[in-house]
């Protein structure tokens, strides 16, 4: 028998399919990219040399731990909570040194992903069994809802990747004002921010040529065909980047070749393409200092502290509640 959260993300995923299949310009929504196989195709990503963001980050970490771990304890403990946190290669480096100085703290990280987070649970109990660890799998307004609940001591609220980045500012902003909404004044957000470069280092991160990128788009309609009996052709499709310097948005899509028709059994759908008419799959929001304080304003946060690597790629802030709402 099906659990409840199963059932309700088969009915979203559902749902979110066809109503991107069926408006003009089409889209898929990135977050359904990521079931196992797409969790993959991202952990290849992460160790291109092409895509900064991942060494960026890990350089952040290593440099910036002890006093990044400083802001996250407190007398009483507190409860470290990871949104998106896929295999957790970043954030093992807090955790190894949270652990080394006996910080008292729980590790929660969500993540739509459940073989993503069984695999990061499996990991840190082999490499950090001191760490108490504690997964749940769902989406993130799932877990915002859920959020609030831990009101006991510190909250440690923490989004590496630059996962905002797929928002668009007005969904950005939203996302925010639900978090803060789960916030007391003592906690805390830690959030990755991808900084705005030479437009060509952006365009290289997602249009690598090894295809890899190009694959794990494309693991949007393979996720179709096994799950809903679709029957995409990923060869008729071509992997499209895009990157706007002056609102600083990168966006993929797939671009039909030819014009087909594509059926989706379980949707009872049929779906036209023109040739060269595209599939929006994802953005990638750069941002820099002014957008991101604008962005910390309108949810009510603000920012205290900001961290950045060597080459000033990437930027990791730190978050706290501004006032009332």
């Amino acid at each position: 028998m099906k659990n409840k959260s199963t059932t309700s993300f088969e009915e979203a995923y559902k749902k979110d399919v066809y109503l991107g299949l069926t408006s003009y310009p089409k889209y898929l929504l990135s977050k359904y990219i990521y079931d196992k196989d797409g969790d993959k195709l991202f952990q290849k990503i992460m160790d291109l040399p092409e895509y900064y963001l991942t060494e960026c980050e890990f350089n952040i970490l290593e440099q910036h731990k002890a006093q990044i771990s400083e802001t996250f304890v407190s007398p009483d403990g507190f409860d470290l909570i990871e949104l998106g946190a896929g295999d957790g290669k970043k954030t093992k480096i807090l955790l190894k040194y949270l652990s080394d100085k006996k910080a008292q703290f729980k590790y929660l990280p969500i993540d739509i992903s459940e073989n993503a987070l069984q695999e990061l649970e499996a990991s840190v109990h082999k490499e950090i069994p001191e760490v108490d660890i504690k997964i749940q799998q769902g989406t993130y307004l799932e877990t915002l809802e859920r959020l609030a609940e831990y009101n006991s001591r510190k909250k440690v609220i923490m989004v590496l990747g630059s996962n905002i980045g797929n928002l668009l500012h007005k969904d950005a902003i939203q996302f925010l004002k639900k978090i803060r909404s789960a916030m007391s004044p003592n906690d805390m957000l830690f959030m990755g921010f991808d900084q705005k470069k030479n437009p060509q280092t952006i365009l290289n991160a997602y249009n690598d040529p090894q295809g890899v990128t190009a694959a794990f788009n494309k693991n949007g309609l393979m996720r179709i065909n096994r799950e809903l009996r679709g029957n995409f052709n990923p060869d008729n499709f071509l992997h499209w980047e895009t990157y706007d310097p002056e609102t600083g948005t990168a966006r993929s899509f797939l671009v039909s070749t030819k014009e087909q028709q594509v059926t989706v059994g379980d949707l009872e759908l049929e779906v036209h393409f023109e040739q060269w008419e595209t599939i929006h799959t994802e953005i990638s929001q750069k941002y820099d200092d002014h957008v991101v304080n604008w962005l910390a304003k309108e949810a009510g946060l603000k920012v205290t502290e900001a961290f950045s690597d060597d080459k000033n790629y990437y930027k990791n802030y730190i978050f706290r509640i501004e006032g009332d709402l």
